[in-house]
């Protein structure tokens, strides 16, 4: 339900917060005073139009803040979940609209900016506003099969009328793409014959292309391997190298040995020891390094050959690839795909008549349960009609007479909901003829009228806040009592608001806020809103009885109506 409202600088409201509360609430004060500016404001918060000209005079922008208080089972969290915006099922959810004296309209979810539609899709499944010339969704005949269904209880029904829908329009796209496929396969047997034969002579293999890829990367490194160790190789079978190594060695071992030489101070026989030491470790490190090369050597074989034969393989491969307009590595897919489509040319009937006994049965299926949904949509028409023009009498609308008219579905359309579309009309006198329900011209009318089909309907729909905004326009007395007992009995499960001059609405409901207008200090004209206590009440439905002058007999007659709710 809505809990708070918060209207800032919009038309003639400078600053207005209220708190709502379930049941029922009446809006009442004198003509002009702004109660329809607090449901223009609450169309806009929910994503109606917006114009620079509802923004308050002085003012720079208007700001709407409405915030509703939602079981965590509402359809408005799905609406969310499905534009991915943050909520919280636990927490309220908060709408707000800006409306700025230059620049475009700005729109707001929980703080997230979001467009307008967003909340439009939002108000849809949270608020009702019945009013003298746009009675919700109710008076839209796109809207009144949904209506009926909920009414009869045939969501169920329904809901496996369309899965039942989707499953033949499934099997019937299957059925025709086997059909355009095995026609295109007959007009091109030849080529496809040709490259059947042509494919399976290369005999192509799934992964392949990837297999091929990596010996290639692997043959081309061996090249280098094999190049790198024989130069090694090569260096380490230098002669002179070897003969170098050794005849340094010899020469300091001369030195080495020279007599006395370890009784001289300037060391020298120390040092050549370590020098000898170091050419005896490098000629036998050589030595080891020989036989390590030469073991290395083994790995130095390369297959020049198979190169060229992978590299000869994978150029075939692309080549046939850009012949039949595929990637290399989908080759065996492709020639899967050929032989599939050339076994059809010569098996199509088979396949055909099987697409077309799965597509017959899922529509067999499908027929079955809507002819089944028909049948209790008509029947249930008639309580549907019976219900309305119950709702109707009391309200001083009995020689309107309301039937629901089907029409079959044409050829194009989809048969998720059933065979047939049904129509709200009416008949506004006698003899006259059923036309749309926009043939009820009076605005009066129509506000009641929306009233009866929504007692009618009062199980269906998702909204939990319902306005009604002057139902009771041009009448009084017994219909206008009518009128608030209905509005009454809709506030048990829903949230209710209705504005109304009639003081027969008004004592039937819960509570009451009456809208004033006033001069503010700087001589503006603004409107409040003030929530009224029980003495105030009685004194504004006397006011609404007898004028602007309270009489004690106004006073009695308030007291009346109050204590007869």
């Amino acid at each position: 339900m809505l809990y708070a409202l918060s209207i800032q600088s919009f038309v003639l409201i400078d600053r207005l917060q209220l708190e709502a509360a379930s049941g029922f609430t009446a809006l009442t004060g004198e003509t002009g005073a702004g109660k329809s500016i607090i449901l223009d404001a609450i169309s806009l918060v929910l994503g109606g139009p917006a114009n620079r000209k509802q923004v308050r005079a002085g003012a720079d922008q208007a700001s709407i803040t409405a915030e509703f208080a939602l079981p965590a089972d509402h359809a408005a969290w799905l609406v969310l979940q499905a534009h991915d915006l943050d909520f919280d099922t636990e927490a309220t959810l908060l709408l707000r609209r800006t409306v700025p004296v230059s620049g475009p309209s700005r729109a707001f979810i929980n703080g997230q900016p979001v467009a307008a539609a967003i909340l439009t899709e939002l108000g849809e499944r949270l608020v009702e506003i019945h009013g003298q010339h746009a009675a919700s969704g109710l008076m839209r005949p796109s809207t009144h099969l949904d209506l009926l269904d909920a009414f009869a209880g045939l969501e169920t029904t329904v809901a496996k009328c369309g899965s039942l829908w989707r499953a033949f329009e499934q099997k019937r796209a299957d059925r025709q793409l086997l059909e355009d496929t095995v026609q295109k396969a007959k007009e091109h047997q030849e080529w496809l014959t040709f490259a059947v034969e042509d494919l399976s002579k290369m005999s192509v293999q799934g992964g392949e292309l990837e297999t091929l890829s990596n010996q290639r990367s692997a043959l081309l490194q061996s090249e280098r391997i094999s190049d790198a160790i024989e130069e090694a190789a090569s260096a380490l079978r230098d002669p002179k190298l070897e003969t170098a190594l050794m005849k340094s060695a010899k020469a300091v071992d001369r030195v080495v040995r020279v007599p006395g030489l370890e009784t001289l101070e300037s060391g020298v026989g120390e040092v050549a020891g370590t020098a000898s030491e170091a050419l005896e470790r490098t000629l036998i490190e050589l030595a080891e390094a020989n036989i390590a090369v030469e073991s290395l050597s083994r790995f130095a074989e390369h297959d020049s050959s198979r190169l060229e034969g992978v590299e000869a393989r994978l150029f075939a491969l692309r080549a046939a690839a850009r012949k039949y307009d595929c990637m290399p590595e989908h080759l065996a897919e492709t020639l899967a795909r050929f032989e599939s489509e050339l076994a059809l040319c010569n098996s199509d009937s088979e396949a055909l008549d099987v697409a077309r006994t799965l597509e017959r049965d899922a529509e067999q299926a499908w027929r079955k349960t809507a002819e089944r949904l028909s049948k209790q949509r008509h029947k249930q028409a008639a309580t549907l009609e019976s219900a309305i023009h119950a709702e109707l009498e009391p309200l001083h609308l009995g020689r309107v007479q309301v039937k629901v008219v089907f029409a079959p579905i044409e050829a194009d359309e989809s048969g998720a909901k059933g065979l047939e579309r049904a129509t709200f009309e009416v008949e506004t006198n006698p003899g006259a003829g059923f036309g749309p329900l926009k043939s009820i011209a009076s605005g009066g009318e129509l506000a009641r009228f929306s009233l009866a089909l929504k007692c009618a309907l009062s199980q269906t729909g998702q909204a939990c806040t319902l306005i009604f905004d002057e139902a009771d326009q041009g009448v009084g007395g017994a219909v206008a009592a009518a009128i608030g007992e209905r509005l009454a009995r809709l506030s048990g499960d829903r949230q209710v608001f209705a504005v109304t001059h009639s003081p027969q609405v008004a004592s039937a409901a819960d509570r009451q806020w009456r809208v004033l207008k006033d001069a503010d200090a700087k001589g503006q004209i603004t409107s409040q809103v003030a929530q009224l206590d029980d003495g105030q009440r009685l004194e504004e439905i006397a006011r609404m009885l007898s004028g602007s002058s309270i009489t004690n007999e106004a006073r009695a007659a308030a007291l009346k109506l109050l204590e007869a709710a």
